[in-house]
């Protein structure tokens, strides 16, 4: 096909690209790697995700109230490496590959969750509601039992966790 040809059907079909951002975003892949979600309900707060991202788009920071997480989508590659990593899949990522943004909201396209502080229900001791790593306890753990451990600090929860089953 020569050019004139070439050129004359792109006259009669039109433009063949997508008119994003003024019409609707087109459907991306299933797997698509995309923009990340944290739960912070179901982390344990072992900190691998920040420790293994290779951008250091994920940090974790201390606060009066908790614990912190942000992940900054303009640092972010879409590795996936922070999701195959998590233990407890606390953080994953989406299809959502829309994230074109103005460069006045460059510091406003992130991910931010709290883990937040608790008191410890048996010392009275500050910890985090995170949660409890329980992936490898035979028998697993009642609803009930889950509950207690989870509003104790972690000196107490290896406490409870080794006096668990015995009789008192």
């Amino acid at each position: 096909m020569n050019f004139l040809e070439l050129f004359g059907r792109n006259l009669r079909r039109g433009p063949y690209t997508e008119p994003f951002p003024f019409a609707p975003a087109a459907p991306a892949p299933k797997r698509l790697r995309g923009r990340i979600v944290f739960d912070a309900r179901i982390c344990e707060g072992c900190l691998l995700c920040e420790k293994l991202c290779p951008s250091g788009a994920i940090r974790f920071a201390r606060a009066p109230e908790g614990m912190t997480f942000d992940c900054w989508h303009p640092t972010c590659v879409f590795c996936g490496t922070c999701e195959f990593y998590c233990p407890t899949k606390a953080i994953h990522q989406t299809n959502d590959w829309s994230l074109a943004h103005l460069e006045a909201e460059k510091f406003a396209l992130a991910e931010h969750g709290l883990i937040p502080s608790i008191v410890c229900a048996e010392c009275g001791g500050k910890g985090l509601d995170t949660a409890p790593n329980v992936s490898k306890i035979r028998p697993p753990l009642s609803a009930e039992e889950l509950a207690q451990l989870r509003a104790r600090c972690p000196k107490c929860r290896n406490k409870f966790l080794r006096t668990r089953g015995k009789a008192s």
